[in-house]
């Protein structure tokens, strides 16, 4: 019998977030800081409109690239968040989260061997959706003496005549790194020069913390250079709504919108009613997660640093990326001693890539309780090892 499995797929290793996460369910008393999931319900009103969109009986699909609606709101978000115009008809889709939005979007503009820049430490899921593209992953490795930025030097290195398009990982997930209005300005600059697209992930867009989140989209000459990502996931605790949208030119859009009509069909038509009501009346509920956020990012970051373990100060996303260098083990080493021995879950530096090492995430979307326990362990279990 031949073998029925395809060679690429196969060479691709499953995520490093979620193998912890098994032994978690079945462990008593256990806590996890692993999961980058809101600790918020969705905000009623928003369950609301999803409710009455069933209860009207809106539950036929919608159009491919999705609700009109949705689009619509989507659309004047980015202008009034950004002053950018988009086309709700020709230049945005509705997605099955962000996470399909990269997915479709490398897909509509890869050829085989084309170049993908991935600055990590990043999201889990940028290489595996650039080698199942087609494409050809080159990663370039943040530090943390850069605040985990992506520097002009290091992003000059990294491109070759077969770089075709640079991932923006901002705010980043895992280490909560942010690109300022200089940062971004001379990276839109190279970008131009060497004739690259961009694919910006922001979908932690309303989760910065002192300062106001830019997108690259909004310098000169680069929008029709870039897709735009965002969804609804993490800034209005939608997680199990599966929504995220992109915006970009419109012919990167068409082609995406056609994967999409071919793979998916369309969003879940429910989860698009909320959204339209999320965009409209959501400000307040954003603002209210925020702070809370905010209030448990300075605990972690102050209560890594009490103990020991220096800690970057995030001012992005909902994650801390404390580093464990002195304690002598690996990243994966500490996780899985600490979740033995102290019952505390949390994530190995090197899920996001091989330069992650001597680093952990842990996720403040979590009870400020919770948080006060697992950190109370840690440090019993820092202090064992101490060197």
């Amino acid at each position: 019998m031949r073998n029925p499995l395809s060679k690429t797929v196969v060479g691709i290793e499953p995520s490093g977030i979620r193998k912890f996460f098994d032994i978690v369910s079945e462990m008593k008393d256990a806590i996890s800081l692993g999961v980058g999931e809101p600790d918020f319900d969705t905000p009623w009103h928003i369950r609301e409109e999803g409710i009455y969109s069933l209860e009207k009986g809106r539950t036929f699909y919608t159009s491919n690239a999705g609700l009109k609606e949705l689009k619509v709101e989507i659309c004047k978000y980015l202008n009034r968040r950004f002053d950018l115009y988009y086309d709700y008809n020709k230049e945005t889709i509705v997605t099955v989260g962000g996470s399909e939005a990269i997915d479709i979007s490398l897909r509509a503009m890869l050829d085989p061997g084309d170049e993908v820049l991935i600055p990590q430490p990043s999201y889990v899921s940028y290489l595996p959706c650039v080698t199942l593209a087609g494409g050809k992953p080159v990663i370039i490795e943040l530090e943390v003496k850069d605040q985990f930025k992506l520097t002009k030097e290091k992003l000059l290195n990294a491109i070759t005549d077969k770089t075709k398009v640079l991932i923006l990982p901002f705010p980043n997930n895992p280490t909560g790194a942010i690109m300022e209005y200089d940062d971004l300005k001379e990276i839109a600059k190279i970008v131009e020069e060497k004739d690259l697209f961009v694919v910006t992930d922001e979908i932690y867009s309303e989760l910065t913390y002192g300062q106001k989140h830019v997108t690259i989209a909004q310098f000169p000459g680069m929008k029709e250079r870039t897709i735009l990502i965002n969804g609804f996931s993490k800034s209005y605790a939608m997680t199990g709504w599966r929504l995220g949208y992109a915006v970009g030119p419109e012919n990167i859009i068409e082609q995406m919108v056609k994967i999409h009509q071919f793979a998916i069909m369309c969003a879940p038509t429910a989860s698009q009613y909320a959204a339209v009501e999320a965009l409209r009346n959501g400000d307040s509920d954003v603002e209210t997660m925020r702070n809370a956020y905010d209030m448990r990012r300075k605990y972690l970051v102050n209560a890594f640093n009490e103990i020991g373990l220096e800690c970057f100060e995030p001012y992005g996303a909902f994650y801390v990326f404390p580093c464990i260098k002195s304690l002598g083990m690996t990243s994966d080493e500490f996780a899985t001693r600490l979740l033995k021995e102290e019952k505390v879950a949390v994530v190995p530096g090197t899920a996001f890539g091989s330069c992650g090492e001597g680093f952990l995430r842990i996720s403040y979307a979590y009870s400020i309780e919770n948080l006060k326990i697992a950190m109370e362990r840690i440090e019993r279990f820092v202090k064992k090892y101490k060197k």
